[in-house]
């Protein structure tokens, strides 16, 4: 019996193999079959063999995506990883993210079993080891990510004031929307430029101006910057678009500055902690000399 299900096995598996590269059998793709001819693009093939490293990532994907979201659920984040990744402008996918973090996480938990057991480390330790080194490695990634995306919404909200302006003169001299999106994104070099780009080639796939800006909002998520959409959006309504831009500007410039000036305080603020620890922390040892002596000379007697 035990020789008839490895010869079973055997077959199934050898039969899968050889049929996979059999023309009639595994049917090539309508994109793969167009792709020659330039109907598709010039993209590399996805179509990947039995036990290649493309079906591999397909298998796993989309498990590595539910495991990584509902873990990131559990530690409080909230917003979609696809989102944060189109943020900052990621050349992979959400899948892609998901499966190299679920990657590192188990070779951090093989690397540190494999210290457990080498270095024979008391059970608790290893547990330690065990656990919590794939979880820390797991939550690294996540802050990374985090930490990209607020730095990219940092970043947007500082050039829209000279975005807004520049702007705002473009539609006051004449320019249309799109002709004035289209100048600031070839000629912006930052995150704003970046975005607009964009927004300029949406726009060139066939989606309207108000629609491709507010999915410009809805991505960075800045409140200035949906302020500003909402008065973009104006532009066949509107007369004098260009002095709303200007305003609108102003405004965000009043709005950055408060910013910097609580960042500045709270900076400040923060400089006289170590100057305060390092102030009581002398003083209690001198007051508990004395108190302790006196303790102590009491109860003697």
């Amino acid at each position: 019996m035990r020789l008839a299900l490895a010869s079973a096995l055997a077959m199934w598996l050898g039969a899968t193999l050889l049929l996979s590269r059999v023309r009639w059998f595994a049917r090539v793709p309508l994109v793969d079959r167009l792709r020659p001819y330039g109907v598709t693009g010039n993209e590399p093939s996805g179509r990947a063999g039995v036990l290649s490293v493309g079906s591999f990532r397909d298998v796993i994907g989309p498990l590595s995506t539910e495991v990584g979201s509902r873990a990131a659920r559990i530690f409080g984040v909230d917003e979609d990883v696809a989102t944060r990744l189109a943020r900052v402008h990621a050349p992979i996918d959400a899948t892609a993210f998901r499966v190299r973090q679920v990657a590192w996480s188990v070779a951090s938990f093989g690397a540190g079993a494999a210290a457990t057991l080498v270095l024979r480390v008391p059970v608790g330790i290893g547990l330690l080891c065990t656990l919590g080194l794939p979880l820390l490695t797991f939550l690294v990634i996540e802050q990374r990510l985090a930490t990209a995306s607020a730095r990219w919404q940092e970043r947007v909200l500082l050039e829209l004031p000279v975005v807004a302006e520049q702007l705002g003169m473009l539609m006051s001299a004449g320019y249309s929307l799109t002709a004035a999106l289209n100048r600031l994104a070839s000629r912006g070099k930052g995150n704003c430029g970046r975005d607009l780009a964009r927004v300029v080639a949406r726009v060139r796939h066939g989606l309207g101006e108000a629609e491709a800006l507010r999915e410009w909002a809805d991505l960075a998520r800045v409140d200035a910057l949906d302020r500003l959409v909402a008065i973009l959006v104006l532009n066949r309504e509107a007369g004098d678009l260009g002095r709303l831009i200007t305003e609108e500007a102003r405004a965000i410039r009043r709005d950055v500055h408060r910013r910097l000036v609580e960042t500045v305080e709270r900076r400040a603020q923060q400089v006289w902690v170590p100057v305060t620890v390092a102030t009581l922390v002398p003083g209690v040892i001198f007051l508990a000399i004395p108190f302790i002596e006196a303790m102590r000379l009491f109860t003697e007697s």
